[in-house]
């Protein structure tokens, strides 16, 4: 029933550009056929190259991929966990690694009772801080070019 009903809504389609005749031998109109022949011919290159399968990451590129390469290695690309450590004092204070010359820090004070809520300061090279509510010392060890962020050679 449903075959016999769609075959002939497509016939009543297709008359007009057929120029009234209901042959279904006669060619369909070009545009159709090439959007036929570019589909073919793109799946034949998918084919040719790895068939169009994602491979494990999916369609992650840029750090993403990277993020995820990192982890298969049981590397963190990006470390997002705060540092810890033993409270820094004047003689032994905390170190806080950077790439340049100048970092953001949060101090959210010690354990339990000693906790507070996070202050923000930017920690510079070769000036140690100490946070105004726990008196924690911090001091900045660049491990990266130095500098100032944003201003790297590469652009």
């Amino acid at each position: 029933m449903w075959r016999g009903t769609a075959a002939r809504i497509l016939l009543r389609a297709c008359a007009p550009s057929m120029q009234q005749t209901p042959q279904l031998l006669q060619s369909p109109p070009a545009r159709p056929i090439a959007s036929v022949v570019r589909w073919i011919q793109t799946k034949a290159a998918l084919r040719a190259h790895g068939g169009g399968q994602l491979d494990e990451f999916g369609i992650a590129t840029g750090a993403e991929r990277e993020e995820l390469e990192a982890k298969r290695e049981g590397k963190k690309r990006f470390d997002l966990d705060p540092p810890r450590g033993p409270f820094g004092t004047q003689d032994a204070p905390a170190i806080v690694e950077s790439h340049y010359d100048v970092r953001i820090v949060g101090c959210s004070g010690g354990v339990g009772e000693d906790e507070h809520d996070v202050t923000w300061f930017h920690l510079e090279k070769g000036k140690p801080y100490e946070c105004p509510v726990c008196s924690q010392v911090f001091q900045l060890k660049v491990t990266g070019v130095g500098g100032q962020p944003g201003h790297d050679e590469h652009h």
